[in-house]
C-alpha cells in the first residue's frame, strides 16, 4: 500500500533533500524509497524512473534559483543588483550543494518545459546585464561568462580546493568586483551603445 500523502511534488521534494545529504549522483530510487518508507517500484506512479525523478529534482532547483536571483535583484541596478546576484548565486550553491549540481547540464532541445524552466534565471541575468549596456548580441557570450565565474568559485570551494588561510569571503567580493569593473569595458559594449 502506497504511503499516504505521497504526491510527485512530495516526492520530488524529499529527493532534492537527499541529493543535497549525499550528493546528485548518488541519486538512486532505492535509497528514495527507503527514505520514505516505501517500495520502490511504487515510486514509478510518481515519476518517471531515474532519470525522470533526475529531471525532476533539477526543475525544483533552476526554479529556486530563478527566484532567490530574481528576488536579490528587485529594486536594484548596475552594480548593486549584479553583485547581489553573484552573492544569491553562491549562497543557493553553499544551501543546496546536490541540487546545484543538478543545474549543471542542459536539458534536451527537445524538452520544451525543461528549457523554459532554465531560461527563468538567465532571462534575470540578462535583465541584470542590460542595465550595464551589454548589447543584445553579447548578452549569451556575456552570461556564459558570468556564469562560469561564479559556477568556478563555488566548484572549488565546495569541493576544497581553497587552501590557503585568506578569507574566502574576501576572495570572493574581489571576483565580484572584478566582474562589475570588466563590464565597464566589456568586448562589443561600445560598439552596442553607439548603435542605440
Amino acid at each position: 500500500m502506497p504511503r499516504a500523502g505521497l504526491t510527485p511534488v512530495v516526492v520530488t521534494a524529499e529527493a532534492a533533500s537527499l541529493v543535497d545529504e549525499r550528493g546528485f549522483d548518488s541519486l538512486s530510487l532505492a535509497a528514495l524509497a527507503k527514505r520514505l518508507g516505501v517500495a520502490t517500484p511504487s515510486l514509478y506512479k510518481h515519476v518517471d524512473g531515474l532519470d525522470g525523478l533526475r529531471r525532476e529534482v533539477s526543475l525544483l532547483a533552476v526554479g529556486e534559483l530563478a527566484e532567490r536571483l530574481r528576488s536579490a535583484a528587485t529594486g536594484r541596478s548596475g552594480p548593486d543588483a549584479l553583485r547581489a546576484l553573484f552573492d544569491a548565486h553562491r549562497r543557493y550553491a553553499l544551501e543546496y550543494p546536490g541540487r546545484y549540481v543538478s543545474i549543471q547540464r542542459a536539458p534536451a532541445p527537445t524538452d520544451t518545459e525543461a528549457r523554459a524552466t532554465f531560461a527563468r534565471p538567465v532571462e534575470v541575468i540578462a535583465a541584470v546585464l542590460r542595465g550595464f549596456a551589454i548589447p543584445e548580441r553579447q548578452m549569451v557570450h556575456t552570461i556564459r561568462a558570468l556564469r562560469s565565474a561564479v559556477h568556478g568559485f563555488v566548484d572549488l570551494e565546495t569541493h576544497g580546493g581553497f587552501g590557503l588561510p585568506e578569507d574566502v569571503d574576501e576572495s570572493y567580493a574581489v571576483l565580484v568586483e572584478g566582474f562589475v569593473r570588466a563590464l565597464d569595458n566589456w568586448p562589443g559594449r561600445d560598439e552596442g551603445a553607439r548603435e542605440i
